[in-house]
């Protein structure tokens, strides 16, 4: 079989070997794990922060809204990582910008954990903010590029998978440090976070580069031999080369080990392209990208997640042991249900299971928002809205995790072209994070101006609006290769979740074959 005539440019890599499904790529595998381990760096921020609040505001004497913006600035701060990780990661290589990153987070959390007042804090949480930047826009898009089409929605959902553990582990440190001075206890949670990111700089040394930013650096040798390893067959290495190739603009009979690379992807034209002169797919590609962000994080999961404590007390639990014992459970249930998405992304595709998930997250919010505003207004205790307002905070991160959490990342990490993936992820990345941030940083203002229930009910109509848009605006993606993937946008309109046998697509399918002129039978 030849590149020039024997793989068609239209063709899916689901074509191959039909009959019998490919084994997982254990190689692609383990470069997915050690590339997401950068989200852990996140996860653990953000878990640890919701127990030290409580013992940094004793400690320093700090407001409320000193709180917010302490647990809510770093998301801000991550920006300058997101912004600036696109450029870097298209300059020095997908695998280097995550140790980059790694370093970058270390510094931060030495910083934090030696922190002798809220000032140093702050500059503490700035620097770790911005390897959190870097880390979470560089590990979907390091994963989507080095994984086959079979197991992208598998391994591209790691990054949420070790975001949820690195919760987990924030939570668990807050309960085991709990029981120190009140001086130590809180340093030792945040001080511990340099552990993750020395494992991962370490990690990635074992790391081959992303075989899409070789070809674009023109060495097509070095590229070839990591689509040979992370691909399900010989022939999709092939299939995947000559479409970056093509990408590249590499001539397609051009098979040196070496080649000069004329259009080459440093960022230049790039944000022209997405934001001022789109074209129809394009701006379809951004909107899907930015909207599933936005909608993600303004849904309030990181009030959920990093105010736990604060929820259970509202809720009626007073204990501090007791509320950080609840919201580890938070953690786990978080942990276990990302697990499970993570089967079921290939499987099931990425439109029902998002759907159904926000569908999940629209009725717990709504259950949330009535059983604490009525233990708010009661005079009494009453336990069964106690138990309904816990039972809905586990119901909502449930249905958070298996659907909304992984189908992001996934999805805005495997829409974009790949002469517009790095600078697209990024700004995906900037929405995310400045939506969190805005979350974060009024959520305690919120609760007093609206009430605790009045809150949740602002998630409610948010996350209600999420559902529309994702049911109007994202088609399905399964089943894809990354660059046959604009061929399925352009058109504002639901997509059929219909498949063949193959498991792919037959509109999207006929989409992408019409577009190449060939003849398709109905």
């Amino acid at each position: 079989m030849t590149q020039g005539k024997g793989v068609e440019a239209g063709q899916i890599v689901g074509d191959f070997n039909p009959s019998k499904k490919p084994k997982r790529n254990k190689y692609a595998f383990g470069c997915a794990i050690l590339a997401s381990m950068t989200s852990i760096l996140l996860g653990y921020d953000i878990g640890v922060m919701s127990g030290a609040a409580m013992y940094i505001k004793r400690d320093l004497k700090v407001s409320d809204v000193q709180i917010e913006i302490l647990l809510g600035i770093i998301n801000l701060y991550s920006l300058i990582g997101s912004c600036l990780a696109g450029r870097t990661s298209d300059w020095i290589g997908r695998r280097y910008t995550i140790v980059f990153a790694g370093t970058i987070f270390f510094a931060g959390a030495i910083l934090m954990g030696f922190s002798p007042n809220y000032a140093f804090l702050m500059f503490g949480r700035f620097v770790a903010g911005i390897g959190i930047g870097y880390a979470l826009m560089i590990a979907p898009v390091y994963t989507a590029e080095v994984s086959p089409a079979s197991t992208r929605g598998f391994l591209t959902s790691f990054p949420e998978v070790f975001i949820n553990g690195g919760i987990l582990l924030g939570y668990i440190s807050n309960y085991a440090f709990s029981k120190l001075s009140l001086k130590l206890g809180w340093r030792m949670m945040l001080g511990v976070g340099v552990f993750p990111s020395i494992l991962l700089t370490l990690g990635v040394l074992a790391m081959p580069e992303s075989p899409r930013w070789l070809v674009m650096r023109g060495r097509l040798g070095e590229a070839t031999k990591v689509l040979n390893k992370t691909s399900d067959s010989k022939e999709e290495a092939q299939l995947r080369l000559a479409e970056i190739k093509q990408a590249a603009g590499i001539p397609e009979s051009c098979n040196d080990d070496v080649v000069e690379v004329t259009k080459k992807s440093t960022g230049e034209g790039v944000w022209k392209e997405l934001f001022l002169h789109p074209t129809p797919a394009i701006r379809h590609i951004v909107i899907a990208a930015l909207g599933i962000h936005f909608f993600q994080q303004a849904s309030g999961v990181d009030a959920v997640v990093l105010y736990s404590p604060t929820i259970f007390e509202k809720a009626g639990i007073t204990d501090d042991t007791q509320k950080l014992l609840a919201t580890v459970a938070v953690g786990f249930v978080k942990t276990i249900f990302i697990l499970v998405a993570t089967f079921m992304l290939d499987r099931v595709g990425r439109r029902p299971l998002l759907l159904s998930s926000v569908g999940g997250m629209v009725i717990s919010l709504l259950t949330l928002a009535i059983s604490l505003t009525i233990i708010d207004q009661s005079k009494s205790k009453l336990m069964w809205a106690i138990g309904l307002s816990i039972t809905m905070v586990l119901t909502y991160v449930a249905t958070f995790s298996i659907g909304s959490g992984p189908i992001t990342w996934v999805y805005s990490s495997e829409i974009f072209p790949l002469r517009l993936r790095a600078q697209g992820a990024a700004a995906g990345v900037v929405v995310n994070r400045t939506t969190s941030g805005v979350i974060s940083m009024t959520f305690l203002s919120l609760t007093k101006a609206i009430t605790i229930g009045g809150a949740f009910f602002l998630y409610f109509g948010i996350a209600t609006i999420g559902w529309l848009f994702f049911y109007t605006v994202l088609p399905e993606t399964r089943g894809k290769t990354l660059e046959d993937m604009e061929g399925s946008f352009g058109t504002f309109r639901a997509k059929s979740n219909n498949t063949n046998n193959n498991g792919i697509e037959n509109e999207n399918a006929k989409v992408s074959q019409l577009q190449l002129g060939t003849n398709l039978q109905p």
